[in-house]
């Protein structure tokens, strides 16, 4: 029996490399393997917990779906769908929090840092936010999920709550997974944290062209090219980190020992490096700019994404329903 996966990004502009790298990939692989069924959404509804624009959101989430075909995503392998296209998500996600508390909610680190961020919009979208992705996920009764290391703390909060409404109400929800992927860490080019969209500076886009990522590269921290040890944290680290993604492990290992020999020299390194990412994420912009002149193929694709996503979840509400006294 083939077992489902579900995943979803919000459309908070256009994807980089970390999106790519952490959870595109991922989900391509997944595709790939016909031991599973494949459920890829943009998360529109989600982009609703922190503060947004309702023009640009209504614009940026047709752009991530054209990201997801330009990476490879095929519509005849997968339901490609945007989440409110699918109202159960917000319906199941009602039924779901009535199984966790307050409290609970309130001791995740990825909420204390949102309300860090944005002090003055700790809605109770953002306190029930693990909750949709709880609910998008236990919808297609998903076992895989492949997102990045970051999600791990929301990812048991989907195993929570799938044990207690199994427990309490019979159901049969699995406990889902997180898919790891190579790359399923991708660090900021400026040196500290991951590679965010939120961070100027940080991030290269799938859509960046030679010369913009060689620019891009060209801000990233480094040191003088030489030293005893091979730096583990900092902009150092990170760009050898960025060289065995793109160029291998032999090549960063080359590097390593350049900068314990005689030294590396980091404008052949970002050079070579900006050669390698231009060459993985070519096809990519080609393909974008091909879709972009099909707007209607586009919009056909996340509506055939949507019907099939809904034929599913549709299910899975009606058991949750019957099950908690509401059929």
């Amino acid at each position: 029996m083939k077992k489902t996966v579900l995943q979803g990004m919000r459309p908070t502009g256009r994807l980089h490399l970390g999106n790519y790298l952490g959870t595109a990939k991922g989900m391509l692989a997944l595709q790939e393997n016909p031991d599973f069924d494949t459920y890829y959404m943009v998360a529109d509804v989600h982009a609703l917990t922190t503060p947004f624009d309702p023009s640009e959101l209504s614009i940026s989430r047709k752009s991530v779906a054209i990201d997801y075909l330009s990476c490879g995503l095929d519509p005849e392998k997968s339901a490609i769908f945007i989440q409110s296209m699918v109202p159960e998500h917000a319906e199941l996600a009602f039924y779901l929090s009535s199984v966790m508390t307050i409290a609970r909610m309130q001791h995740l680190p990825t909420f204390k840092d949102k309300v860090k961020q944005y002090p003055d919009h700790a809605t109770m979208a953002l306190l029930n936010y693990p909750i949709l992705m709880a609910s998008d996920i236990l919808l297609y009764k998903a076992s895989m999920v492949p997102v990045g290391l970051d999600q791990e703390p929301h990812m048991e909060i989907a195993r929570e709550i799938a044990r207690k409404m199994n427990d309490l109400y019979g159901m049969d929800f699995p406990a889902p997974q997180r898919y790891k992927s190579k790359g399923e860490y991708v660090p900021s080019l400026m040196g500290e944290g991951k590679m965010s969209k939120s961070v100027n500076g940080s991030f290269i886009n799938l859509t960046d062209d030679f010369e913009t990522i060689k620019k891009r590269l060209g801000g990233a921290p480094t040191d003088s090219g030489k030293g005893e040890m091979v730096p583990k944290t900092g902009g150092v680290a990170n760009l050898l980190k960025f060289v065995e993604l793109f160029e291998g492990e032999e090549k960063r290992k080359e590097y390593e020992s350049m900068y314990t020999g005689s030294g590396i020299r980091y404008g052949d390194l970002k050079n070579e490096l900006a050669m390698a990412i231009d060459k993985e994420l070519a096809p990519i912009r080609e393909k974008r700019k091909e879709l972009e002149t099909r707007p209607e193929y586009v919009d056909r694709v996340i509506k055939e994404g949507a019907e099939k996503a809904r034929a599913i979840a549709s299910v899975t509400v009606a058991e949750v329903k019957q099950k908690m006294g509401l059929g």
